[in-house]
């Protein structure tokens, strides 16, 4: 029996689920173009999901719904609350780029899909099952499929939606045949069961570690991380602009979600094992996010590398949460796990007006998408360079911008924990992250620095007619991550609470 409990638990996914259906229906009597009643029906249900998401946060209860399949607490509400906050952001940002290419011309597909996207993401959060998590990681990418191929009449776009789904069926493929594998080992579908059983030490470590290395090859790929990452430069370079916008910010807040709940919550006392892998897919994805990076010409290209390495740093936190030897292991996890919620957070928030920028600067018949494209844009738009150059710096780590206190955090989670193995990773952390500070300085050159080519000087007219909504919520998304970087203890502090509640 379902009581009143799970219910209330489940409130903001039944709103997501619903309005998803009523905007769907409703969009069919809009005549406008760029879909304004849409749009606002959407930027509403996403403000009312939101406020809901944060109070049920603030109150830091945890509830176990719907028989233990679903987990409502204070880590899985923040996440949803911040994913519900950059699809609004994103939403905002996309609109004026998907009117002006007829993607809103047949239909509102842009903002339906957003929404079910939006409720797969909430429900790969908030899964306590191995198959409720499945479900909502195919909802959100089935979403993606569709949306990546919205612009039917662009060829590179629907190429981009054909490796996505090819790639993200095999990796689906993978973490699916690993939750098998570990069903078949523990008895259980639930993560408290698995937990429990694995705990105990009857089961032969064999079928759990061959299960388990299937589903860290399902999470890397979400993640991007090499060598899953195959996906990830083609599908930013091919998607359309705004959808590339969309992929690559909340979806990564539910990587790092069904990460924590299948490996840290799930299968933990196998720390060990998972953490090994981990640290080669770190060590890799630094490597290859950074050096080959530095060599894109393309700005989404580049800003694909810039995920890659980005989501090196967020697994380096993820590894160092168990560690033999040291003496308060429970510290030791809540540094290293609200490390790494913090570094995802402020990776999103600053991905998000760098991605902005370029929307931004996009025409009809011109992407904005080539590094030489952005010559002299501070003499264009002196106030959307500065906004892409505080991005472009937090992105490389340098102070006092979020960026430099999210890969402070993971590196300080590296360090505590005193071993010479961490340390020696840490160090070479920051080695990685001087390569790649090349390809976003490089960009502030080219803004600051260098004049158009006399080819481009009439598309590169002045940012002057992006709408008011855009440049409002890009002047603000662009002051938080400065503001966040000379103020970051209340999100840490945040971040902090929320993992404490989770672990506990």
């Amino acid at each position: 029996m379902i009581d009143n409990i799970s219910w209330i638990a489940v409130y903001p996914e039944i709103i997501l689920a619903v309005m998803g259906c009523v905007i769907t229906l409703a969009d069919l009597g809009v005549k406008s173009q760029r879909r304004t009643a849409t749009y606002i029906l959407t930027l509403l249900t996403l403000g009312v999901v939101a406020v809901m998401q944060a109070v049920y946060a603030s109150n830091g209860n945890t509830v176990y719904a719907w028989n233990d399949m679903l987990v409502s607490d204070a880590m899985g509400n923040w996440l949803k609350c911040f994913a519900t906050v950059a699809m609004m952001v994103t939403l905002v940002y996309a609109r004026p780029y998907a009117a002006d290419r007829g993607m809103l011309g047949n239909g509102g597909e842009l903002f339906t899909l957003s929404l079910f996207s939006l409720l797969g993401i909430f429900v790969m959060i908030s899964g306590n099952n191995l198959l409720v998590i499945y479900l909502g990681l195919e909802l959100l990418t089935l979403s993606s499929y569709a949306l990546v191929a919205l612009r039917r009449d662009n060829e590179v776009a629907v190429e981009a939606a054909m490796k996505y789904f090819v790639l993200g069926a095999m990796a689906s493929g993978f973490l699916l045949y690993g939750m098998s594998m570990v069903y078949g080992a523990t008895g259980s579908l639930d993560i408290g069961g698995i937990f429990s059983a694995v705990d105990a030490g009857t089961i032969s470590p064999q079928i759990l570690v061959f299960g388990l290395v299937f589903i860290v090859a399902g999470l890397a790929f979400k993640l991007g991380a090499v060598p899953f990452h195959m996906w990830i430069p083609d599908v930013y370079h091919g998607a359309p602009t705004a959808i590339t916008l969309m992929i690559g910010g909340a979806p990564k807040l539910a990587a790092f979600a069904i990460v924590m709940r299948l490996l840290v919550d799930g299968l933990l006392p196998l720390a060990h094992d998972w953490q090994q892998m981990l640290a080669l897919l770190a060590i890799a994805s630094l490597l290859i996010g950074n050096v080959v990076g530095v060599v894109q010409t393309n700005v989404k290209r580049m800003l694909a590398y810039s995920t890659i390495s980005h989501m090196g740093f967020l697994l380096l936190g993820l590894m160092s949460g168990v560690v033999p030897g040291v003496t308060d292991a429970t510290a030791t996890a809540e540094n290293a796990y609200s490390a790494s919620m913090f570094y995802v957070v402020t990776y999103v928030l600053t991905a998000l007006p760098a991605f902005g920028v370029v929307v931004l600067l996009a025409r009809q018949g011109f992407e904005a998408e080539e590094i030489a494209d952005f010559a002299g844009l501070n003499q264009r738009s002196p106030l959307y360079a500065g906004i892409m150059a505080i991005c472009l710096f937090s992105l490389a780590g340098i102070p006092p911008l979020v960026g430099f206190y999210a890969k402070l955090a993971v590196l300080e989670a590296l360090v505590a924990t005193g071993q010479t193995f961490y340390i020696g990773l840490a160090v070479y952390a920051v080695l990685m992250s001087l390569i790649g500070a090349f390809f976003y300085l490089r960009l502030v050159k080219v803004m600051y620095f260098d004049a158009p080519s006399p080819a481009l000087a009439d598309m590169q007219q002045p940012v002057t007619t992006a709408p008011l909504d855009v440049r409002s919520v890009l002047t603000v998304n662009g002051f938080l991550v400065l503001l966040l970087g000379i103020f970051p203890g209340g999100l840490m502090a945040l971040c902090a609470d929320a993992i404490m509640r989770a672990l506990h």
